[in-house]
Order: C-alpha cells, then structure tokens, then sequence
C-alpha cells in the first residue's frame, strides 16, 4: 500500500466513519478515488488532512469529512442525474460519479475546466462532464437535476439552482450564516422548497457568492 493510499484509508477511518457517514457506496468512492491527483503537486502533502485545500485562485476544495456529509444528506440513487457546482479540478465529480447515473459538472475557473476532464478519464469517471458555464446560472439546458451539490459556502442561493430541481429534487449546499456555515438540504415538490439544516460546516465562500455589502452612513 503506497503513502497515499494509507492516507486515503485514514481519512475514511478517522474523518468520514465517525461523521455518521453510513452509505457503503460512498465510504467506498472515497477510499477509491485518489484525493492527491486533483490537488497541485505543491500541496498534495495536504490532501488527506482534515482541512480544506486550495487548487487554484478561484477554487478550494472542501474537507473530506463536511464533503463527505454533504454528499451523504443528498441521499444520491443510482438511476439519478446531478449537477456539480464549481467542481474544480473535479473531485467531487469524480466522487459523485460513483453514486449517480450521470454527473454534470459547470465550472468557469481556468485551472479546472483545462485539467477536469483528462483528470475524471484517467480514473474511469466515464459517467461525468463538465461544462464551460456561470455556476450561478447552472446547466438548463441538460435539467432538471434530481441532486445538486455545491462545492463551497453561499451567502445567497440562485433561483436558477431551484429552477433546474426535478420534482423530489434536493439541492445541498453550505449556506453561510455570519461566521458559520449550516449545510442545508432543499428538497422541491409540488408545495415549493423545503429546507432542512443538517450540520454546522465551514468553508470558503465561492467567488461571487458573496452577499452585496451595502454602505453605511
């Protein structure tokens, strides 16, 4: 077993199984899937940490064990199509590939639409894509989505997201609270959107996600 691969397995064990991540399938996506290559070479010695770790300017990839928690509140099936938010270098994608049918990704930071998609082949996610586009505005045209993830916190959730919701449709998203950020699942159904917080999380504010500071007098 090489160094990462031992690292990998403590992730699961001390970060991911304690959490209350119970879902067999994904405990195995993430022993399977190989944190380290979608993280710059200069800071993979941090890709197993219980942190979170920057990939580009733009973009920083959660902790494992609030990703972990985040994807397990989703409740993702097999048959189902979900839309990956600002997926980077596409870890995420990759991890949610091994839950669902199909995966979107949208993104439109530079470093993760020039490396996401060789990345997601060299591991097999032959199930994945990933789309030039605005993450505010999501993918229509490929909708409706039965799960959306978002990688990062919100202080505000597009409307666009709701919209391409299937009915029974979860939406799951860090939506930042002052300093803490509550992990919410939004379900859609014929009497609107349902929200449910899930756990208290931490993590960086998506760039443009940021609520409007108005002036004060």
């Amino acid at each position: 077993m090489s160094e990462f691969e031992q690292a990998r397995k403590h992730m699961v064990d001390s970060q991911i199984r304690p959490s209350d991540v119970t879902d067999r399938r994904l405990i195995a996506a993430f022993l399977d899937t190989p944190r380290e290559l979608f993280i710059p070479r200069s800071r993979r010695a941090s890709a197993y940490a219980d942190s979170q770790v920057v990939t580009s300017d733009n973009r920083t990839l959660m902790r494992p064990r609030d990703m972990a928690k985040l994807i397990h509140a989703a409740d993702i099936q097999p048959d189902e199509l979900v839309l990956d938010i600002a997926n980077g270098r596409g870890y995420s994608t990759a991890i949610l590939a091994r839950m669902a049918e199909t995966v979107v990704g949208v993104e439109n930071d530079e470093d993760g639409l020039s490396r996401s998609t060789g990345l997601l082949a060299d591991i097999g996610a032959d199930n994945a894509v990933v789309v030039e586009g605005d993450p505010k505005a999501g993918v229509p045209k490929q909708g409706p989505f039965d799960v959306i993830f978002v990688n990062g916190s919100v202080d505000t959730v597009p409307t666009a997201w709701f919209d391409q919701l299937a009915d029974g449709g979860r939406l799951v998203v860090i939506v930042r609270k002052g300093p803490v950020g509550k992990a919410t699942v939004f379900t859609k159904s014929s009497a609107g959107i349902g929200e449910r917080v899930v756990f208290d999380a931490t993590a960086t504010v998506l760039p443009g996600f940021e609520a409007e500071t108005g002036f004060a007098f």
